[in-house]
Formats: structure tokens, sequence, C-alpha cells
């Protein structure tokens, strides 16, 4: 089996900048080190976008030291809070597709894993996100790969309707032309998303779609909220992708609370 760590949503600030009362890069520091402790052994980590709250070098290069001397190769997302040229300037070695675009794939022995970038400064609704021509093309030629390797697809935002009307607003703008690409491919077995904040397991055109809490701030389950600017202190979470050599895919999301929980092992309660 290998495991992939999934992050996405962590909205680092500019140092003493708070969002709701929280300090992100406080909270990200707490799960990754809940994350150390237990999957030190992890093949790889996706960081799904929404890396900085602001776009700023500032954010990114206090991101980048709470990165350093991960265990883990580490593939980066664009999400609607980040800034693609000052992203690339922080981190040089992130991977790029041939337009720029913080595009790639990861090639695990049993699977593929691919990286989109959703991030559009210019689509409307502002926040919403969209793949353009080039990125679609790109999108449909990894699809196109290694037939009969089973694919995972990584992203910012969701492709399908989540009942939360403000973040769906803001959501990716051509999701039915997404859909109907990832329908085409008879390999892919999972898409993965964030920009909710929220634990979400959906069914979209069939396919099999999981969305991951942020480390920092959550989505409250009110559904039919008008607004995208709903927030609460809720434990900050990680994802965790168990891909097996038959491309069987389990996920996991594990909640990391501001105490450690004793772990008791008690048979007879089971």
């Amino acid at each position: 089996m290998h495991k992939i760590l999934v992050l996405t949503d962590l909205h680092i600030t500019p140092p003493g900048e708070l969002i709701i009362g929280l300090d992100p890069a406080e909270r990200l520091s707490r799960v990754l080190d809940a994350m150390r402790a237990a999957h030190a052994d992890a093949d790889h980590l996706l960081i799904l976008g929404d890396l900085v709250h602001y776009g700023t070098a500032e954010e990114y290069a206090r991101l980048r030291g709470l990165l350093r001397d991960l265990p883990w190769p580490t593939t980066f997302m664009m999400g609607n809070h980040d800034d693609r040229d000052t992203f690339c300037a922080t981190f040089p070695r992130a991977g790029l597709d041939a337009n720029g675009f913080v595009q790639s794939r990861i090639t695990l022995p049993h699977a593929h894993i691919l990286c989109l970038d959703t991030l559009a400064p210019d689509a409307k609704p502002r926040h919403s996100g969209f793949l353009c021509a080039d990125r679609m093309d790109w999108l449909r030629t990894e699809l196109a790969r290694a037939p009969g390797t089973p694919k995972i697809v990584a992203l910012h935002h969701p492709p399908f309707v989540t009942g939360f009307d403000g973040m769906d607003r803001i959501g990716l703008v051509n999701r039915a032309e997404v859909i109907e690409t990832l329908q085409a491919c008879a390999d892919v077995r999972l898409v993965i998303a964030g920009h909710i904040h929220r634990t979400i397991m959906a069914s979209a055109g069939g396919l099999p779609m999981a969305v991951f809490k942020s480390p920092c701030h959550q989505m409250p389950l009110q559904l039919g909220a008008g607004t995208s600017g709903l927030s609460i202190d809720e434990s900050g979470a990680y994802g965790l992708l168990l891909v097996g050599p038959d491309g069987d895919i389990c996920v996991h999301t594990e909640d990391v609370a501001a105490h450690k929980a004793a772990i008791l092992d008690d048979i007879a309660s089971k």
C-alpha cells in the first residue's frame, strides 16, 4: 500500500495576523507534528491550494519555513487565495507544465496522481476556479497516458455542487466540462479537492469525490448559506490516501485536537 498525505487550505497569514482568532501557522505546525509522529513513512504529501491567505511573498516565505525538513516529497497546487508568480518565485522547484501552470503528475508504481491548477484570478465571480483550454489539454493528455493505470485527480475547487450556496457560487466555473472529461477516462478512480474547509464525500457524474478539511478553520454545516465567509473553530485536520497494488483507494481523514487523546486498548469493548 502506498500512503499519500493530503493537506489543503493552509491560509498562512503574515506574522501576528489571525483568522477568527486562530493563527494558521500555529495550527499547521500542530498538524504537521501529528503527521510526522504517525506517518513518517508516507510516500508523498499533496497540498491542494490556498497555501497562503493574501498571496504575498512574506506569507510564502513563512510557509517555506514551516515546511522545512519535511520527511516527504511534497507537491503543491494553487487555490483561489494564491498568487502563481509569487509562489513560483519562493518555490522555484515546484512542478510546472509547459504553459507555466502549477500542474504535475505523480507516478506511483500502481497509479498516477494528476495535480491540477484551478487558480483563475480573472474568473467571475472572484475566487471561482477555472481550467482554461491549455490546462484542459494537459489533463486530457495525462488521462490518456498509460491506459489501464488507475488515475487520481487532485484540484483545489471541487467539480460538483456541495450544497453550500456561497461556496458553490465561487466553485469551479467549468465543472461540467471537467466531469465530462473525467467520465471519458475509464481509469479515473477518485477526485480529491479542498476549498470548502469540510470533510465531504460525494459522487458526481458517477465518479467518487472527496473534499478535505483545513488545518486551520472549518466550514460550519449550514447548507444553503449564501455567504462564503462562514468559519468555525474546530480541530484542524489532514487526509490520508492508501493506494493498493490493484489501484484500490481508501480515504481517511484525521482531526488534530489541541490536546492529544489517549488511545485505549480495550478488546472487550469492540
